[in-house]
């Protein structure tokens, strides 16, 4: 009798280092450019791009959720806040938590990567759940006295009006034009032709752990405690415990120049992890294929 039963999709171990090096030198760069991007002021309102979140949630999609989150978690970490100058210690862990949760949970939401309606929601619960875990933490830090209400000139001073505002101004900028629009338009044509090319299958919705065990209590449960943890570190580093912060004075007198080495030390990540990648592709290739009689 023959199984339909789908064999699941498992990387090996160097093709979860390089899915994980991938995610962090590209987000890494995206992460660069979105510094230079100046913010626009309307009244009260500031609009800015956050991140470039379609390019950490793309990799989530075509790869494997858990190391392409990490990875670009990593890449923040390591490009845009250690190399700039501008590491804040213990409380980085928060964004680091956050970001990694919302990419995760919105990669396992995509089954089908030709999927258009599951990607427009992947691409909205990827922000929204960063966004709204970073403004409940902001929300707690005023309610508990950590820091001071920060407020609005011509905005009433409360801070749900406040975190409302800036949350409706990451979905609509980073949520549509940075994170929905790309998404939509790069996975499905990177879909089956970019994974060939590093030497892997396509996901096909295979992976390890499906949305259904995510939403099972010991996963919901660690899910909880690792947002506590989150919160609590961005609290002790408001109550200055903070430590392991990272902001040489030298890194001012360079300007810019920072960020572009920081650019240029991603890029030949990026360009030493695809070259190893059709190196072990090759190889794979020319590999005498074992024929069984």
């Amino acid at each position: 009798m023959i199984s339909t039963h789908k064999k699941r999709y498992e990387l090996t171990q160097s093709q979860k280092l390089m899915v994980f090096i991938l995610s962090m030198s590209l987000y890494g760069i995206s992460n660069m450019f979105t510094e230079l991007i100046p913010a626009i002021q309307l009244g009260p309102i500031e609009l800015k791009v956050e991140y470039f979140a379609f390019i950490p949630l793309t990799l989530c999609i075509l790869f494997h959720p858990l190391y392409a989150a990490i990875g670009a978690s990593f890449g923040e970490i390591i490009f845009g806040e250690l190399l700039l100058g501008q590491f804040g210690g213990l409380g980085e862990l928060e964004k680091f938590i956050q970001f990694t949760l919302a990419m995760y949970i919105a990669g396992l939401l995509v089954r089908d990567p030709r999927n258009r309606k599951q990607l427009a929601i992947a691409a909205f619960v990827a922000v929204g759940i960063d966004q709204m875990l970073g403004a409940i933490v902001d929300m707690g830090k005023v309610w508990f006295g950590i820091e001071d209400l920060e407020a609005l000139p011509g905005i009433p001073e409360s801070i749900l009006l406040i975190e409302g505002i800036g949350f409706l101004n990451a979905m609509l900028i980073t949520g549509i034009l940075f994170s929905l629009l790309p998404t939509l338009y790069l996975v499905p044509r990177l879909y089956g032709k970019i994974e060939p090319l590093l030497g892997m299958k396509p996901r096909d919705g295979r992976i390890p752990v499906t949305m259904g065990e995510v939403l099972k209590p010991r996963l919901l449960i660690l899910a909880v405690v690792l947002v506590f943890i989150a919160a609590a570190s961005e609290f002790l580093a408001e109550s200055d415990i903070n430590f392991a912060v990272w902001e040489p004075e030298f890194v001012e007198q360079y300007g810019n120049g920072i960020t572009w080495l920081s650019i240029g030390a991603a890029t030949v990540v990026l360009v030493l992890t695809i070259m190893a990648a059709l190196r072990a592709k090759r190889r794979q290739s020319a590999a005498p294929k074992d024929v069984t009689p």
